[in-house]
C-alpha cells in the first residue's frame, strides 16, 4: 500500500469514526431529548452521588464554565439539584435528582459516548501510543492552543452542548 492509499484509509477511518459518533448523539437526543454532553453531565453527577462543578469538569475535561452551563440547563429541566454541604456552606453540591435519574434509562448506551468508552476500555499502552501519535497530528495540523480548542465532541458535531 503506497503511503497516499494509507492515508485516504486513515482519513476513511476518521470519517466512519465521526459519523458513527454523530449518529450515536443522534439516537441519545431522539430518546432522551437530551444532548449528549447534557447526557454524560447527567451520567456522571449520578454515578459519583454528587459533585461540585469543578469535579464535574474534571470528569468531562471541559472547562468550569462550560460545565457550570452544562448544570444550569440541567437544573431549569429539574434532572439536577444544588445543595451546600452542611459541613461547609461554601461547597455546592450537584446531585440528580430522581427524574434525572429517570431520564437516564431512557438513554442508549453507552451514556458517556461511544468515543469515551472506547478509550476508557482502551490498554494502558494503546492509549498512550494513541496519544503521542494524535499529539504529533495535531501539531501538524497547527493546534497551537489545547485548552482553548478543547470543545465537547457533541459540540465539534454539530449537536448542541446544552439546550
Amino acid at each position: 500500500m503506497t503511503d497516499r492509499m494509507l492515508m485516504l484509509e486513515v482519513l476513511k477511518q476518521f470519517r466512519v469514526l465521526l459519523r458513527t459518533i454523530d449518529n450515536h448523539y443522534r439516537r441519545v437526543e431522539r430518546r432522551s431529548g437530551l444532548g449528549g454532553a447534557q447526557v454524560w453531565a447527567l451520567s456522571e453527577v449520578a454515578q459519583a452521588g454528587g459533585v461540585s462543578v469543578g469535579e464535574l469538569s474534571q470528569r468531562l475535561a471541559i472547562q468550569v464554565s462550560t460545565a457550570s452551563n452544562l448544570v444550569r440547563k440541567l437544573e431549569a429541566m429539574g434532572l439536577v439539584a444544588r445543595a451546600r454541604e452542611r459541613g461547609d456552606q461554601r461547597i455546592v453540591r450537584i446531585t440528580a435528582t430522581a427524574k434525572g435519574r429517570r431520564k437516564l434509562k431512557q438513554v442508549p448506551k453507552p451514556r458517556a459516548g461511544l468515543l469515551q468508552e472506547a478509550l476508557l476500555v482502551t490498554r494502558d499502552a494503546d492509549l498512550a501510543v494513541l496519544h503521542r501519535q494524535l499529539d504529533k497530528l495535531m501539531r501538524r495540523v497547527g493546534v497551537a492552543d489545547r485548552a482553548e480548542n478543547a470543545r465537547l465532541l457533541s459540540e465539534m458535531l454539530g449537536r448542541p452542548a446544552s439546550r
